[in-house]
């Protein structure tokens, strides 16, 4: 292990990685007790790294992506998008997950494209992948932003719901009155990212191993322990 990524990764001789638990699809359990395919993956790294490991938890990614940008953290659990290129560096993808929409089981609404219209507001939760997309990406509809866009949906009123499959199919199988809409409105791309500045060998090493994980099956494996069934990103993509 080359010193130079040992202390690009590890400057304080434990890995600290921000585990963002408020994605159930990646991490689970409680900041005590923490579970899940990214911090299989945490540990891995430290492992490999030949330190210790603290994993370090958030009910959020804007929580999860400070800690790095500060320094409390040297690795952390993302999603890739623009408007974090500034501040992070990523590896390739390691899962893919979707993003959906939850409507009223009476909305006229019934396609992906339908939700893009004027008067139409949907709830995210501040700061995910999914309010970042959909900030960039919305020509007509707005974003209403909360701590979770379910819960501000149901608040509000609102017209929309937008999250990750997995829970929202959990949140409209609780709630008579609901469904999802058909198909997905992105496709979510989960990678291992450190804070911008790093060297390139400490980038390349991380982004290696993540090819070695997908490869191995270390991911698919910890995803079935956490009870997850997400997509497994391509090689190198």
């Amino acid at each position: 292990m080359s010193a130079d990524i040992l202390a690009g990764l590890a400057p304080t001789g434990v890995l600290r990685a921000s585990v963002n638990l408020g994605n159930p699809v990646l991490a689970q359990g409680t900041p005590q007790a923490p579970a899940g395919v990214a911090v299989d993956i945490a540990r891995e790294v430290a492992a490999r790294l030949g330190v210790p490991a603290k994993l370090v938890c958030f009910s959020a990614a804007r929580e999860s992506l400070a800690a790095l940008t500060s320094g409390r953290a040297d690795v952390g659990f993302l999603a890739i998008e623009p408007a974090r290129a500034a501040d992070l560096a990523f590896t390739a993808p390691y899962v893919i997950i979707e993003g959906v929409f939850a409507v009223p089981a009476d909305s006229p609404m019934t396609s992906v494209a339908d939700v893009d219209a004027p008067g139409v507001r949907i709830g995210v939760k501040q700061g995910s992948a999914y309010d970042l997309y959909l900030s960039r990406t919305l020509r007509h509809a707005a974003v209403v932003r909360g701590d979770d866009g379910t819960t501000v949906f149901l608040a509000d009123d609102l017209e929309a719901a937008a999250g990750i499959r997995e829970p929202v199919t959990e949140f409209v199988a609780t709630r008579p009155g609901l469904r999802l809409i058909d198909g997905a409105f992105m496709q979510i791309r989960q990678a291992v990212a450190v804070a911008k500045g790093k060297q390139p060998p400490t980038i390349a090493f991380l982004a290696a191993l993540v090819e070695d994980l997908k490869a191995s099956g270390f991911i698919a494996a910890a995803l079935a322990r956490s009870g997850q069934v997400a997509a497994i990103a391509p090689a190198g993509g």
